[in-house]
């Protein structure tokens, strides 16, 4: 494909912000949890706009570019010209819960084989699993309502993930909220791990469940094993996986 670079369009700040999330959808599709073309990572735009990125609907997300993602408004307006459109399902997601989360720097949605198993399961997350304590501190679930079409059902989206960062949508998928690029796809991969754990130990017999009381104070845990550096303490590994295998995404 010929795209049209926007690097000399838009802000320093903005344009960083479209190489960072061109390299999560290429993290997305490396890991496996890509569906063909039909999740989504949207990323807001710092300022009073209420703008933000969002993957051209059609494109696998190893195509993704810095300069080939969205840009749209809060009524999904286009705000730079783009060939590509942008899917009303997704955007229906994702705007309403940057609507309602002012930390939501970027929100993460999948479709994958085990988040997608675990979201069926009438117990949810369990906590089985080391990966699954960090999920269960701030999981929220929303039951399905159908392809997410409607706007009715954004009210209760927002309510139902209240200030949690981990939602599951039952019999659909895993999202994750992040007040970074970076942050939201650390969640994401603590998230796909916790549910493929799961799916493996069900296989294999009894299940030992962690003592609730390990569970307690697990953000402090989270600083403490990421050196206080959060998801920035993998995140520029992450970026020379990708310029070893394809650094086309800044482009």
């Amino acid at each position: 494909m010929n795209i049209a670079s926007l690097r000399e369009v838009v802000s320093a700040e903005e344009w960083q912000l479209r190489v960072d999330l061109a390299a999560c959808y290429r993290l997305v599709a490396l890991y496996g949890w890509s569906d063909l073309v039909f999740t989504h990572v949207s990323a807001r735009i710092p300022g009073p706009e209420h703008h933000f990125l969002i993957n051209p609907y059609g494109l696998m997300f190893d195509e993704i570019t810095a300069s080939s993602l969205v840009k749209v408004d809060q009524d999904c307006r286009k705000v730079i010209d783009s060939p590509f459109p942008v899917n009303p399902a997704g955007f229906n997601i994702h705007s309403c819960i940057h609507q309602a989360r002012e930390d939501a720097g970027c929100v993460l949605h999948t479709h994958s084989r085990a988040g997608v198993a675990v979201s069926a399961q009438k117990c949810g997350v369990l906590p089985i699993s080391q990966q699954s304590t960090f999920v269960l501190a701030s999981l929220a679930y929303h039951d399905y309502e159908g392809v997410a079409l409607r706007e009715d059902e954004k009210p209760r989206l927002q309510q139902n993930l209240g200030e949690k960062n981990f939602l599951m949508l039952r019999n659909h998928g895993l999202l994750t909220v992040g007040r970074t690029i970076p942050d939201a796809f650390l969640s994401m991969y603590t998230f796909e791990n916790t549910c493929r754990i799961q799916i493996d130990a069900q296989a294999g017999g009894e299940l030992v469940f962690v003592n609730p009381k390990i569970m307690e104070g697990m953000a402090q845990v989270l600083k403490t094993v990421t050196a206080g550096q959060g998801a920035n303490i993998a995140w520029p590994a992450l970026l020379r996986r990708l310029e070893r295998t394809d650094p086309s995404y800044k482009t």
